[in-house]
C-alpha cells in the first residue's frame, strides 16, 4: 500500500468517525418543540406554533359550558393556529379562517 492510499484511507476513516459522532449526539426534535410548523397540503406555509391547550383554557376559563368552549376553541385552534386573546370578543384577531367557521346550524363555531 502506498503512501498517498494510506492517507487516504486514515482521512476517509477520519470523516467516517466524524459522522458517527454526529449521529450517535443528535438532537430529537420532538424533545425541543421549534416555533413554527410546516402546513402540508397544496398550500404549503411555515406557521408559527400554537399552544392550544393553554390558550384555549384561558379562552374559556369564564365561560359557562367550559367543556364545550374549549373542544370548539381546540378545534379552531388547530384549524387556524389561532386563539383570541382575553376570555371574550377579538376574534377578528385571528382573521376570515377563526372569523368564518360556522356549526351546522350556521352559527360561529369559535369562541
Amino acid at each position: 500500500m502506498g503512501k498517498n492510499m494510506a492517507s487516504s484511507l486514515l482521512l476517509l476513516m477520519a470523516a467516517l468517525l466524524f459522522c458517527a459522532e454526529l449521529v450517535s449526539s443528535h438532537v430529537n426534535i420532538e424533545d425541543h418543540p421549534t416555533d413554527s410548523q410546516v402546513v402540508k397540503g397544496p398550500n404549503r406555509r411555515l406557521m408559527a406554533f400554537v399552544d392550544c391547550g393553554a390558550q384555549c383554557k384561558v379562552r374559556c376559563g369564564q365561560h359557562s359550558r367550559p367543556k364545550i368552549c374549549l373542544r370548539a376553541c381546540g378545534t379552531c385552534c388547530s384549524r387556524c393556529k389561532c386563539v383570541p386573546p382575553g376570555t371574550y370578543g377579538n376574534r377578528h384577531l385571528c382573521g376570515r379562517c377563526y372569523t368564518d367557521m360556522v356549526t351546522h346550524g350556521n352559527k360561529p363555531k369559535c369562541p
